[in-house]
Parts: C-alpha cells; sequence; structure tokens
C-alpha cells in the first residue's frame, strides 16, 4: 500500500499579502487566529487554502481559479480527507470540471470592527444560561429547525435573548466561534415566526453585535446569498460585504 505523503505545512499563510486585499477576511478572522505551525495548508498563485482536518473541509481565499487549483491539489495529496470545502464564489464550478462536487451553498463571510448603532429595544436583551438550554432548543426547533448551532455547543460562549411581557422566549442568538480560529461569529439569530418584522431580530443582532465588539474588538457571521431582508439589516448594522462564498461538497 501506497503511503500517504502529507504537504510540508506552511509555517505563514500570508506571506503573500493576500489578507490585505478585499475578499480575503475569512483569512484574516478565519485563520489569524492562532497560526498553528503543524496546520497543513497549501499557498500560490493568488490563492491560499488550510484545512479543518478532523471535519476535512478545506478553506480557501483569493482568485476562484487559483482556490480551485489549490484545493484540486489537496484533494490529490490527501485522497478521502478532503469532504467538503469553502472557497470563493465561482470555485465549486472550476472544481467540478475534474471532481464531483455536490451540494453547493452561496454564502458571504461579512465582519465588523465598530459597534453598530443602538436600537430601541436593546434593552430587551438578557444574557441565558444552561438552565435555558431545554427552552432554547425547543424555541430553535419550532422557529429555525436549520440553525447552525445549538444549546451545549463547546464553540457558543454565550446565548441572549428576548422575551414578551409574559416571560416566553421570542427571540435568541448565540456568541459563537470560527472553529479554526476562535474569531467570534454570531450564529443560530431566530424570532417567533409570528412576531417577525417588529425589529427583535435587529435588535438582538445589534446587541450580540455590540457584545463582540467591545469584548474582541471585531464580530463575524456567516448569511446566506440572495437574502435581500438580511442583507439590509447586516448592512444598517456595519457589516462588511466583501467576501462571497460557496461551500460544497465533494463525493468520492
Amino acid at each position: 500500500m501506497q503511503a500517504t505523503t502529507y504537504p510540508p505545512p506552511t509555517a505563514d499563510l500570508f506571506t503573500q499579502g493576500l489578507e490585505l486585499q478585499p475578499g480575503s477576511a475569512l483569512l484574516r478572522f478565519g485563520a489569524a487566529r492562532p497560526r498553528p505551525a503543524d496546520r497543513i495548508s497549501w499557498s500560490g498563485d493568488g490563492a491560499v487554502a488550510w484545512l479543518d482536518e478532523p471535519r476535512g473541509h478545506l478553506w480557501s481565499v483569493g482568485e476562484p481559479a487559483a482556490a480551485a487549483g489549490l484545493t484540486l491539489r489537496a484533494a490529490h495529496q490527501l485522497p478521502g480527507s478532503i469532504v467538503e470545502f469553502t472557497g470563493p464564489r465561482g470555485t465549486d464550478v472550476l472544481l467540478g470540471r475534474h471532481l464531483t462536487v455536490t451540494d453547493p451553498v452561496a454564502w458571504v463571510f461579512r465582519w465588523t470592527l465598530d459597534e453598530p448603532p443602538l436600537h430601541p429595544a436593546e434593552g430587551r436583551v438578557t444574557a441565558l444560561d444552561e438552565a435555558h438550554h431545554g427552552e432554547l432548543l425547543a424555541f430553535l426547533g419550532e422557529h429555525s429547525p436549520a440553525h447552525s448551532t445549538g444549546p451545549g455547543s463547546s464553540d457558543v460562549g454565550l446565548w441572549a435573548g428576548i422575551r414578551d411581557a409574559g416571560g416566553r422566549l421570542v427571540a435568541c442568538g448565540a456568541m459563537s466561534s470560527l472553529r479554526d480560529s476562535g474569531a467570534p461569529l454570531m450564529a443560530s439569530v431566530a424570532t417567533d415566526a409570528a412576531l417577525r418584522g417588529q425589529g427583535l431580530g435587529a435588535a438582538l443582532t445589534s446587541w450580540l453585535t455590540r457584545y463582540a465588539v467591545r469584548r474582541y474588538g471585531f464580530c463575524t457571521l456567516w448569511q446566506l446569498a440572495d437574502n435581500p431582508p438580511a442583507d439590509r439589516l447586516y448592512t444598517r448594522l456595519g457589516y462588511r460585504n466583501e467576501d462571497p462564498c460557496v461551500a460544497a461538497r465533494i463525493s468520492s
């Protein structure tokens, strides 16, 4: 049986200066903290890529053609080890000429360094602890079944919520973290389906953003593409929109 040859770890993913260019915030925030010396990564030709080894997820930023080339190289060097990837928009189409790419989803990675304007309903937001995990799970199951993270996740440092006059939970959200770097990531923001459009989600999002900026100096989030209401909200809160991405699976 032929032994697998691993590529040498890149000592520093930032040698090309890509982190200074628009569209590379995912590199700055997603890989900057920490920079483990043994991280498996690739660079060259206007792109860089790094592997979240436990998940088999390859991240890349840069020019789509170059990112697709690095992803293809990684898949050939580590056969069977890479099952999904996130890269600049268009990577999936280019990679699909050589590999079987399935389930593509278009995202935007957004970020801000600034506190947003104060929302009048932020005073209703309160932090929630482990005693509320059951309530949060039931709420998310009913009003946001596709939530990205749930109560008890090791990546979450804070849950917050809004209650109505009777004490019933009507909105919630989490301050999670990007797996590879630990950067603050807002996640699983949900509002009671019957109360949407009343500003509850905006108040909670504003509160969580302010919390992250004051504590960490910035906040990040993932937004599904082609979501005009979310786009308007995050733009109003000051989130930059420079990083259109695509995530997909690689089938063997």
